[in-house]
C-alpha cells in the first residue's frame, strides 16, 4: 500500500525526509520551527489505532525531535500535540516555541496571522533541519 499524505499537510509543508515509522514535515508557518510527524500508513486517525510497538516507535521518534529542537534551536518550551480536528489524518506536532513568538504564552491555533516563510526561508530551514535529523538513528532525508 502507497503511502498518502493528507492533501492539506502537502499543501502547508515541505517533506524533510522519513524516521523508521513517520515522514518528518515542515510547517511553511513563519513561527517555531514547526515540525511535523505522520506515520507512513494510510487511515490512521488516533495514535490508539497505531500497534503497540508503533506506539513505542513514534513516542521514541517524537522525543528525538523534540529533543532536536530543545536542544538545537534554545526553544523556551516544545508543544507537541496531535489535535486533528482539520485534518483527520494522524500527525503529531512539535513546535518550538518562544517567548517572544506571536501567540505566546497561548496555543499556536487561532493565536497567528497565518504569516508563511519565503520560499527561500523554507528551503534554507528545510535544508538546515534536514542536516540536524541526520543524527537521529534511521532518518532518512528527501532530496
Amino acid at each position: 500500500m502507497n503511502f498518502m499524505l493528507h492533501p492539506r499537510l502537502a499543501t502547508d509543508t515541505t517533506v524533510l525526509g522519513d524516521l523508521p515509522l513517520c515522514r518528518v514535515l515542515l510547517s511553511k508557518e513563519a513561527l517555531g520551527p514547526w515540525l511535523i510527524l505522520v506515520p507512513r500508513k494510510n487511515d490512521l486517525r488516533e495514535i490508539h489505532h497505531l500497534a503497540q510497538s508503533e506506539q513505542y516507535q513514534l513516542i521514541n521518534e517524537s522525543s528525538a525531535v523534540a529533543a532536536l529542537l530543545e536542544n538545537d534551536y534554545k526553544a523556551d518550551k516544545i508543544n507537541v500535540g496531535a489535535l486533528g480536528n482539520l485534518v483527520p489524518q494522524l500527525h503529531v506536532h512539535h513546535i518550538a516555541r518562544f517567548e517572544t513568538d506571536i501567540a505566546w504564552p497561548g496555543p499556536v491555533w487561532g493565536n497567528t496571522d497565518g504569516t508563511q516563510r519565503s520560499e527561500a526561508l523554507q528551503l534554507a530551514l528545510a535544508e538546515e533541519l534536514r542536516a540536524e535529523l541526520s543524527v537521529i538513528d534511521g532518518f532518512i532525508a528527501s532530496c
